[in-house]
């Protein structure tokens, strides 16, 4: 292999074009070679706008391409599962986006077939990789704020009542993997594990419902050993919250409403001592996140550096999301 990985893309979805695509191009290590959708001609602009010379008409056209060393799969979620095992199968690297799979079984599918491949899977969870959630987790785990004792994290937002209504889009169908829980609640349920270092041992969850089946207003509880709480909360039908606070026994450490999504712009956050009113505000300069994670996922590939996260942390999200489904629909307390 080359020191430049020569990606494919499976589907023309707005992740990739907006975010995904431009950050490869953009990587020290990367270009994208090839990108696959059943309509091509609706590609062509992309394909144009970002120099990508090969566009292919089916996803296994792609996977059969040699020349292609790594996938990035942006399909709905119900398809990340199929798609990453084929491109598995067939020698590539897979970056795949959140959630992984749809619940802990395929996850697990997952991470076995990518340890029988000797391949490398990784999810696509961009916001590890900014250099805010970065030093915030540095200021946590050197004890900054204390004790970390609570965690509470926020990524919701309002639906086209249009949407709702045609219940058209993948977010609103079971069969796809859909529903708040799984679109967006998974940052906040991977922060709070994060934060903590820990897997939480007792979960508790309530939900709305949209006529299809999926949650669209989700709220739940975790509880980390014996002082650590955190709170998730996830929406497709209220106003903007898109933000995360972690409270120690010694200080709280806060961010605005970007704060899995900051774009490129400076990246703020707010540390208060343990009973200041107003803390002091920290300012990160701007970077692209998605393009540091390509990066960092190039450099895994080829062999400069291990995934500063595991799959194993991955396939434990997702037991934790399936938790959470389950308090939720039971109206129980599930202990780990």
């Amino acid at each position: 292999m080359t020191e430049t990985i020569r990606w494919g893309v499976l589907g023309n979805a707005t992740i990739a074009r907006v975010c995904v695509i431009p950050a490869i191009q953009k990587s020290c290590n990367g270009t994208v070679r090839a990108l696959a959708t059943s309509e091509p001609s609706k590609a062509k602009e992309v394909a144009d706008k970002n120099n990508i010379p090969y566009v292919f008409d089916s996803y296994d056209s792609l996977l059969a391409d040699p020349a292609v060393d790594a996938v990035y799969i942006p399909l709905p979620n119900h398809l990340h599962c199929p798609w990453s095992l084929k491109a598995l199968k067939a020698g590539k690297h897979v970056l795949c986006e959140k959630p992984l799979a749809c619940n802990m079984a395929e996850a697990r599918m997952m991470a076995d077939t990518a340890e029988d491949t000797g391949l490398l899977l990784m999810e696509a969870f961009m916001y590890r990789f900014h250099p805010r959630n970065r030093q915030i987790k540095k200021l946590v785990d050197t004890g900054a704020i204390g004790t970390p004792c609570l965690v509470r994290s926020a990524f919701c937002y309002s639906m086209d009542e249009d949407i709702l209504k045609s219940s058209g889009n993948a977010r609103l169908k079971p069969a796809m993997g859909g529903g708040a829980l799984l679109d967006v609640g998974c940052y906040s349920v991977s922060l709070a594990r994060w934060i903590f270092g820990l897997e939480p041992t007792h979960l508790q969850a309530q939900a709305i419902y949209h006529h299809s089946g999926v949650d669209v207003h989700f709220a739940g509880s975790l509880r980390f050993s014996d002082s650590g709480l955190a709170t998730v909360e996830a929406s497709f039908i209220s106003a903007l919250q898109q933000t995360y606070s972690v409270v120690g026994s010694q200080g709280a450490i806060e961010l605005p409403h970007n704060a899995f999504i900051p774009w490129e712009k400076d990246a703020e956050f707010t540390v208060r001592g343990k009973d200041q009113e107003n803390g002091q505000q920290h300012v990160i300069p701007g970077a692209d996140e998605y393009q540091l994670m390509v990066e960092h996922f190039g450099e895994a590939v080829l062999g400069k550096t291990k995934p500063i996260f595991s799959l194993e942390d991955s396939v434990s999200n997702m037991r934790v999301l399936d938790a959470l489904a389950e308090a939720a629909q039971t109206g129980k307390t599930i202990s780990f």
